[in-house]
């Protein structure tokens, strides 16, 4: 969500979307999807980047490298979809159940809250409570290939609602994030988030370039402190052995990664999660996890709370994006992954991570 990213008409919209993001039998509408825009949307920030690259004569548009490496995976998406702006985001995604009640004091008043279409999912769930979503990432090897443009890696947590009625249809899931801690010296990513209408604290990274790192207990551990405020959310997790015992299934944090994100509602974005690649199966597949959240921000700013046995999933997954769309459109959207590998390659060659 954050990046401030052009959109473009694109090939893909035959080859994205086969399941539905919301969980309702109501049919949906037949409205063009955002990769069958005939119109253009550059944003300031591409404008300046491309004129530059113009002023300079062909010279790179590619930020300075960072000081770190990262060990994510390179972005297999880039050189088959180079009008969209594709990247990486090794994630870590959790599950934190709250009560109904509080869930409905928190989000607001105006937008309504699917509860049959997050209990098809999760019909075990417990009564009268909600799932909250904590995403702790790092986005890796952004580019729009077309236009030579790569954005330097950043990280970002937050908490987050899915399954909330935006458009009062009844039926499509829109998932609201309201407030997001981001690197403190990205530019694009802190820019691009706010014009969403989103609280953005500039934040710093532990680790640096990397989704989590490793314990001496062998948990892994994600924290980032803003720099502006006492604000932090800390993550650590330790791999479930056995993933009977994980009482949230795949296809939750499919759906939920994928519904159309917004913050303020003026605009909303488009994210394309997929988690049927090569980059995510084998010694790459989705880790289940247990573990512990520990916070002092919004909705909780002002006071640390912290939740323990907390279950969720680790996962790389390559994303195409498309920023600040009407909302609108985006009514009954289809897009929660695609044809997976049958035209990339060669995507899980180079990780290098030991978690």
């Amino acid at each position: 969500m954050p990046l401030r990213m052009p959109r473009f008409p694109s090939d893909t919209a035959t080859e994205l979307g086969t399941r539905w993001a919301f969980s309702s039998p109501r049919r949906p509408s037949s409205k063009k999807m955002p990769f069958q825009l005939s119109w253009l949307h550059i944003s300031a920030v591409v404008l300046l980047v491309l004129s530059s690259a113009l002023l300079n004569r062909g010279e790179s548009t590619r930020q300075e490298p960072l000081a770190c490496v990262s060990h994510d995976q390179p972005n297999p998406l880039a050189e088959r979809f180079p009008n969209n702006a594709t990247g990486v985001l090794n994630a870590t995604l959790a599950i934190i159940p709250i009560p109904l009640a509080t869930a409905r004091r928190l989000i607001p008043a105006q937008y309504g809250i699917l509860e049959k279409a997050y209990r098809a999912l999760l019909p075990d769930f417990p009564e009268d409570m909600y799932p909250v979503m904590v995403q702790a990432a790092h986005d890796h090897d952004v580019q729009f290939r077309a236009y030579g443009i790569t954005i330097d890696d950043f990280s970002r947590v937050g908490f987050e609602f899915p399954f909330l009625d935006l458009l009062g249809d009844g039926y499509s899931s829109f998932r609201w994030a309201p407030h997001q801690l981001i690197t403190a010296d990205h530019m694009i990513a802190l820019q691009g988030s706010r014009d969403y209408g989103t609280v953005v604290s500039p934040a710093e990274w532990e680790p640096t370039c990397d989704a989590y790192r490793a314990l001496p207990n062998g948990n892994s551990f994600f924290k980032g402190k803003s720099l502006s405020s006492d604000e932090f959310v800390e993550v650590e997790m330790a791999a479930l052995r056995d993933i009977e015992l994980n009482p949230y299934p795949l296809d939750l944090f499919k759906n939920i990664t994928n519904q159309p994100t917004f913050a303020n509602a003026s605009t909303c974005d488009n994210m394309i999660r997929w988690f049927n690649t090569s980059m995510s199966v084998g010694d790459f597949a989705p880790r289940v996890v247990r573990g512990r959240v520990r916070a002092n921000a919004f909705p909780y700013e002002g006071v640390e709370k912290e939740w323990t046995g907390v279950y969720g999933v680790q996962v790389a997954t390559p994303f195409i994006e498309n920023n600040y769309l009407d909302c609108r459109t985006m009514r009954g959207y289809a897009g929660t992954g695609g044809l997976g590998d049958s035209f990339v390659e060669d995507i899980g060659s180079s990780w290098g991570s030991e978690l």
